[in-house]
């Protein structure tokens, strides 16, 4: 009996802001990987989520939504999106059933141009009729040939078994890329920045959730208890009052939110602390930026 080769590859999900990229991205990796909210511009970073089996390691990196930039962290997230398409195994791009067609066309021609098999993925297809659909499916045929073209909701898990067997048929032969038994290549303390802004994403309405960073200060994992510092840093002394509320409320009942999220995502107790700063116009300032994680080259 031939011993099966080991498959390893990296698969790219791209598209424009709400189209459904991180919806996708945790159902096709099983964990809770990547923000989700109703808003637009929810994922800032590049994101992997990693799939293992005794013979095949499948690397899925979850993109920004690709936007064109009007400050500096918007630039730094079109960076993220355009490196996707360069190295990819396997691209999935994902657009739905209301955008128009020709909403990024500076995009649509990057991916136009990749060598690697794609997958095209229209999302909310229970938002559409049969016949709509088709003619969608039609005209993605034109702008995309060379592309497979899948309708697929992946709130509802349809068709995802079968992008999950496609993208496991087009993985090529190689070893592993990470320890077999790692699930994503961010630190633990990434996942609790990410949850804290959901929260803020989630509780505050308007422009606020936008100019809002979050860092934690202190992760410190004890035997039965996790004890973590975090800071929200926003723009203006405006946003800092709202953010906190009066007498801290919001803060607070933002703060219980995300330590419930927190505790269930690391399965145990945890003890966060939150505080809230004001760096003037940090969206723009390199320095910054950088020491956030963006990439801005």
């Amino acid at each position: 009996m031939t011993e099966r080769k080991h498959k390893s590859g990296f698969v790219n999900i791209v598209g424009n802001p709400n189209v459904g990229k991180s919806t996708l991205m945790n159902r096709l990796v099983g964990e809770r990987i990547s923000i989700i909210t109703s808003k637009a511009q929810t994922t800032r970073h590049r994101i992997m989520g990693i799939v293992n089996t005794d013979d095949m390691q499948i690397v899925y990196s979850d993109t920004p939504g690709v936007l064109q930039p009007n400050y500096k962290l918007q630039q730094s997230m079109l960076n993220f999106s355009q490196s996707a398409l360069g190295d990819a195994d396997v691209l999935l791009y994902v657009t739905d059933v209301v955008e128009t067609i020709d909403k990024n066309e500076a995009f649509l021609k990057k991916v136009q141009a990749v060598d690697c098999p794609v997958l095209l993925l229209i999302n909310k297809i229970d938002q559409s009729t049969q016949e709509d659909l088709e003619k969608l499916v039609a005209h993605w045929k034109e702008l995309l040939p060379q592309a497979e073209i899948l309708p697929i909701s992946a709130l509802n898990n349809f068709n995802i078994e079968y992008i999950r067997q496609r993208v496991e048929t087009l993985m090529p032969e190689s070893p592993p890329y990470f320890e077999k038994d790692a699930l994503t290549d961010k630190p633990a303390r990434f996942f609790v920045t990410e949850i804290i802004r959901e929260k803020v994403l989630l509780y505050y309405q308007k422009e606020i959730p936008y100019s809002v960073e979050v860092i934690v200060e202190l992760f410190k994992e004890e035997e039965d208890l996790i004890r973590i510092k975090s800071l929200i840093v926003v723009e203006r002394d405006s946003q800092k009052g709202i953010i906190i509320g009066h007498k801290g409320a919001a803060l607070k009942k933002v703060g219980a939110m995300a330590r419930k999220d927190i505790e269930r995502f690391f399965g145990k107790k945890v003890f966060l602390e939150m505080f809230v700063k004001v760096e003037k116009d940090w969206r723009n300032r390199d320095n910054l930026l950088r020491s956030y994680g963006y990439q801005l080259d």
